[in-house]
C-alpha cells in the first residue's frame, strides 16, 4: 500500500507492480529487476543500487520466512497412515535465512535477466511475440525456485507440488489486481494493493509451511509397502545431494524456450503465419496486389457506397519481409489503380522497388527517408496522393517519414499490428540494460536468418527517436487512419481508452497482409475513407466490442508485468 501511494505521486501508471513487493521471493526479486533496469543506469550506478536491492530484498524475505514459519507439527498428512508429512524442522536463526534468501536474490537474479531483457526490449519495441516468450520463462522459473530459501539445502531438491502451486496461484491475483486497478481511482488502487497484500501474505504462510513439511518428511514405517520406494529415494539422494537441482529446473525452462525459438526460426515448430504474406500471394488474387483484387476492384463487395476506382496503394511489409518476387503481379495491376510494394533496399535508376531476401535491420530514420522517397515516386507516376498500409516494423517507419517529412503526398494510412508508443525508456546505449539487450539480440540474431547483429540498428534507432517520432505523429489529426490490432498484441498496449479507429482481430503479430479478412477490412477503408462498427463485425466475423473488451482486460492484467511505464497515464486521452 505505501509504494502504492509512492507511485500515485510519482508513476501512476506503474502502480500494478506494487502488490508485488511483498510477493512470494522469485516475484518480488522480478519486481525489483524491473525498478533496476528502468531506469537505465550504467555500470557504477547499475552496480552499487544493485547491491543494495540484494541485502534489502535477503532481509525482507528472511524476516518473512521467519514470521510464515510454522510453530508446531501439524497432525499425520493424507499420504496415509504412520507418514507424518508436517514434521516441522526448527526455525532457522535470522543470520542463516539472510544468507540463504541472499542466495536466493542472487540466482532469481541470473535466471530472470533474460526475462526482464526481454521486457526492457518490450518497452523500447512494443510488440508481442518477446512478451509471450518471456511470461513461461518468469512462471517456470518461478515455480523451479519456489522453495528457495525455506530449510537447510533447499538448492538439492526439487520443489514441491504446492510450493510451485502457491507462485503460480499467486502470479493470477497479482494480474487479476492489476487488471482491477486500471479502473479506479488513487484510493481504490491503494485499497487493492492491501488485498492483494494479504493474499501475499496468505501465500508466504502455504509457501513456507509446504516447503517445511517436504524438507521434514519422515520415512514411513518400515512395513509399509512404500518403505522400500521410500529408501530407494533416499540412496538416490544422497548419491546425488551435491547436485543442484532447483537452479537446474529453472536453467531447463529457460533452455526450452530458447530451443523452441530456435526450431520457430528453423521453420519445425510455427506460431503465426509467414510475414510478408502480401509478396508472397499476389499472383492469386487475394491480396491487396493482385490484378484485379486490388482495394478499388473489390471493395464493393466489402461496403455498400461509392467506390474509388483510381488512386495508389504503397504495401509497407514487416520484419523479415520479403520484397519483389511478384514484381510482374505488381505491374500488370488495374491501370487505374497503381500498387507498389515498398523495398526496404530502395528504388533502382528506373525507379523500381530493389528486391531483397529479408528485410530487416535498418534504423527508422533511414528507414523513413526511403519511404518518403518511394512514395515521392509513386506520387509522381500515380498523379495522386498514396494510401499506405504498413504493417509491424513498416510502421516504424511511417512515423519516421512523417515525422521527418511533413509535407510528403499521403492521403491515409493503414497500420496492421502496429508498433504503439516505441521507446518508452529513452536512450539504452552505454547502460547496462542497453548492454544486455545488445547481448540478448545477438543471442537470438545468432540463432536466426537475420545474422549475428539481428535487429541492432533498428532497436539503437528507436530508443534514440522512436518516443518522439511517435509523439509528433500522434498530434497530426490532417490524415486519415486506421489500425488493426491483433489481440495478442494487447499485452504490450497502455490500458488507455483507444479511439475508435483501432480495430481488433483474432490473431497473433505480423502476418496480417496476407489475412483475407484484414484485406477486406482494409479495401473497406480505402474505399471509404472510413469503417463503420457494422462493417468491421461483418468483415472481421465477430464483436468489435467484444474484442475491445478482451483487449482492455489483456492489457490491463498484462501490465503487472511489462517494464514500469514512468510516463503520465495515458496522454492525449
Amino acid at each position: 500500500m505505501a509504494e502504492a501511494v509512492l507511485l500515485s505521486f510519482l508513476a501512476p501508471s506503474a502502480q500494478p507492480l506494487a502488490p508485488q513487493v511483498t510477493a512470494l521471493p522469485p516475484l518480488a526479486a522480478y519486481h525489483d529487476l524491473r525498478w533496476l533496469f528502468a531506469f537505465n543506469q550504467p555500470w557504477l550506478d547499475f552496480t552499487g543500487v544493485l547491491l543494495l536491492l540484494v541485502v534489502v530484498r535477503s532481509a525482507v524475505d528472511a524476516t518473512l520466512i521467519m514470521l510464515a514459519w510454522p510453530r508446531e507439527a501439524a497432525g499425520p498428512g493424507k499420504d496415509g497412515p504412520g507418514i507424518d508429512r508436517a514434521q516441522s524442522l526448527p526455525r532457522p536463526r535470522f543470520l542463516a535465512s539472510l544468507v540463504s534468501c541472499a542466495v536466493l536474490t542472487v540466482l532469481v537474479g541470473l535466471v530472470m535477466s533474460p526475462v526482464v531483457t526481454l521486457m526492457f526490449g518490450v518497452a523500447l519495441l512494443p510488440f508481442s511475440w518477446p512478451y509471450l516468450a518471456a511470461v513461461p520463462i518468469l512462471i517456470g522459473t518461478a515455480a523451479a525456485l519456489s522453495q528457495g530459501g525455506v530449510g537447510q539445502a533447499w538448492w538439492r531438491r526439487l520443489p514441491p507440488a504446492r510450493t510451485a502451486a502457491w507462485v503460480i496461484a499467486t502470479f493470477g491475483v497479482l494480474s487479476l489486481a492489476s487488471a482491477l486497478m486500471v479502473h479506479l481511482d488513487t484510493i481504490g488502487i491503494v485499497a487493492v494493493a492491501g488485498l492483494a497484500g494479504i493474499v501475499d501474505a496468505r501465500a508466504w504462510y502455504g509457501l513456507t509451511v509446504a516447503a517445511v513439511r517436504a524438507a521434514g518428511e519422515r520415512p514411513p514405517h518400515p512395513w509399509q509397502w512404500r518403505a522400500a520406494l521410500w529408501r530407494t529415494r533416499l540412496a538416490l539422494r544422497q548419491r546425488t545431494n551435491w547436485v543442484p537441482m532447483a537452479p537446474l529446473a529453472a536453467v531447463m525452462v529457460l533452455a526450452l524456450v530458447v530451443g523452441l525459438t530456435r526450431l520457430a526460426f528453423t521453420g519445425t515448430v510455427r506460431f503465426a503465419s509467414e510475414p510478408g504474406g502480401v509478396a508472397a500471394s499476389a499472383a492469386t488474387g487475394d491480396n491487396l496486389t493482385a490484378p484485379g483484387g486490388g482495394a478499388a476492384a473489390s471493395s464493393a463487395k466489402a461496403v455498400t457506397g461509392p467506390t474509388r476506382v483510381s488512386g495508389a496503394v504503397l504495401v509497407v511489409g514487416g520484419f523479415g519481409s520479403t520484397c519483389c518476387d511478384d514484381s510482374d503481379a505488381l505491374r500488370a495491376a488495374e491501370p487505374n489503380l497503381q500498387v507498389r510494394q515498398f523495398s526496404y533496399l530502395g528504388l533502382d535508376a528506373a525507379g523500381q522497388p530493389i528486391p531483397y531476401r529479408l528485410a530487416g535491420n535498418l534504423s527508422i530514420q533511414v528507414l523513413g527517408d526511403r519511404m518518403a522517397a518511394q512514395v515521392e515516386e509513386l506520387y509522381r507516376r500515380a498523379g495522386t496522393p498514396v494510401d499506405i498500409v504498413a504493417e509491424s516494423e513498416g510502421t516504424l517507419g511511417l512515423y519516421a517519414m512523417l515525422a521527418r517529412h511533413p509535407h510528403v503526398p499521403v492521403r491515409s494510412v493503414v497500420l496492421l499490428s502496429p508498433i504503439v508508443q516505441p521507446g518508452q525508456l529513452g536512450q539504452a546505449g552505454g547502460t547496462v540494460p542497453g548492454a544486455a539487450l545488445t547481448t540478448l539480440n545477438n543471442l537470438v540474431g545468432g540463432m536466426s536468418p537475420y545474422g549475428r547483429s539481428g535487429a541492432q540498428a533498428l532497436i539503437d534507432s528507436v530508443s534514440e527517436v522512436g518516443a518522439s517520432y511517435f509523439a509528433t505523429v500522434s498530434r497530426d489529426r490532417s490524415v486519415p487512419w486506421l489500425a488493426v490490432v491483433p489481440l495478442a498484441d494487447a499485452v504490450t498496449l497502455p490500458a488507455c481508452p483507444w479511439p475508435q479507429n483501432v480495430i481488433f482481430i483474432d490473431a497473433f503479430h505480423g502476418g496480417l497482409l496476407g489475412d483475407r479478412t484484414v484485406q477486406r477490412v482494409v479495401e473497406a477503408f480505402l474505399a471509404t475513407g472510413t469503417a463503420s462498427d457494422q462493417d468491421l463485425d461483418e468483415l472481421a466475423g465477430g464483436s468489435q466490442r467484444d474484442l475491445r473488451g478482451a483487449a482492455q482486460l489483456i492489457a490491463a492484467a498484462a501490465a503487472a508485468w511489462r517494464m514500469p511505464d514512468l510516463h503520465p497515464a495515458c496522454p492525449g486521452s
